[in-house]
């Protein structure tokens, strides 16, 4: 008996049954139960000399990482390789710089290692060029939406950063701030940048609070460039009540570098971060964050590649809910 035996006699398709023989997750109860009860009446052996040959041919995923300080990142990056880890494929993980372009990355390891498909972890639509042979295999961007970018072998899993921006802007104008400076980072070349940044002149805007280009400091996704970034705001002749960082590692550095100027964290100056991370949530004082959930967002991109490479479905994108996270780091002002 074959797996083409087993299909004809379940009456489910043939990769159906793979992936149950596979302990895949992506398959029904119902579809389970019956094909392992075939499998335990003819006593049926998978060929693992078949599969090992298979295996040796390409089942492997790649997972193409942007940035080496996201402390989300490192969550999602164990959340799915835990669950690739329990398939039948392989999980391949490559580190790039944040200003690194992703598009000579992909190509070359589409050409030299043929992965059956490929997750971004990061990333904008200046990365990527329409004819790279990326988009040739199934590809998954997670944290960016790729919703707008005409790429039909491209889904995407993201939060709304834009929205995300606007409500811990809100919150910072809600507890009587009105002088907020904001830590971004490269609005040229990073999508998620200049998401978090239209959130921030939204909120300002929809309160009747005139944007000023001195209130904004550029930085990369690091402790120390933060940090470095925070110390130019407060060398400058403003007055700041509050900072909105894009992320928490940026809001970590500019807290270090609020308490090393002799300044008290909210007492003096308060500070949002984005993601919440761990970190964040058990800082003193707790940062106040806009939680992603790596979990979902982890767990959806991997269904929605296997889909992709198992099902033939079309690519998908997908918008998943964030969260507001109180913290001790916001005082409220009059």
């Amino acid at each position: 008996m074959t797996i083409v035996d087993i299909a004809k006699e379940s009456g489910y398709s043939v990769t159906t049954v793979s992936r149950v023989l596979n302990n895949r997750q992506d398959v029904s109860p119902a579809a389970k139960e019956t094909i392992m009860k075939i499998v335990e009446a003819h006593n049926f052996v998978p060929n693992t000399n078949a599969k090992r040959l298979k295996q040796t041919i390409s089942r492997n995923i790649y997972l193409l990482v942007k940035g080496t300080s996201n402390m989300l990142f490192a969550n999602v990056v164990e959340e799915i390789q835990s669950i690739i880890d329990r398939t039948d494929y392989s999980l391949s993980i490559t580190y790039l710089d944040e200003d690194s372009n992703l598009s000579s990355v992909t190509d070359r390891i589409c050409r030299e290692r043929k992965p059956l498909g490929i997750i971004f972890l990061g990333g904008s639509r200046e990365d990527f060029s329409e004819d790279t042979s990326s988009f040739k295999v199934p590809c998954v961007i997670v944290t960016t939406s790729a919703e707008n970018w005409s790429m039909e072998e491209l889904s995407s899993v993201s939060i709304d950063d834009e929205k995300a921006g606007e409500t811990i802007v809100d919150y910072l104008i809600e507890h009587g701030h009105t002088k907020i400076a904001e830590i971004g980072a490269n609005l040229e070349l990073s999508q998620t940048a200049r998401l978090r940044h239209n959130g921030y002149l939204n909120s300002l805007k929809k309160h009747g609070i005139t944007p000023d280009e001195r209130y904004y400091e550029r930085a990369r996704f690091s402790y120390d460039s933060a940090y470095r970034a925070m110390k130019k705001l407060l060398e400058k002749d403003i007055e700041i009540t509050a900072v909105y960082a894009i992320s928490d590692v940026m809001a970590i550095g500019a807290l270090r570098a609020i308490l090393d100027k002799g300044l008290r964290v909210p007492e003096d100056i308060s500070i949002t971060g984005f993601d919440g991370s761990t970190l964040a949530e058990y800082y003193n004082p707790k940062i106040v964050s806009i939680r992603q959930p790596h979990k979902d967002m982890a767990a959806r991109s991997v269904e929605l590649l296997f889909n992709m490479i198992d099902l033939h479905k079309g690519s998908c994108h997908e918008i998943i809910p964030f969260e507001l996270t109180e913290g001790e780091s916001v005082a409220r002002i009059d």
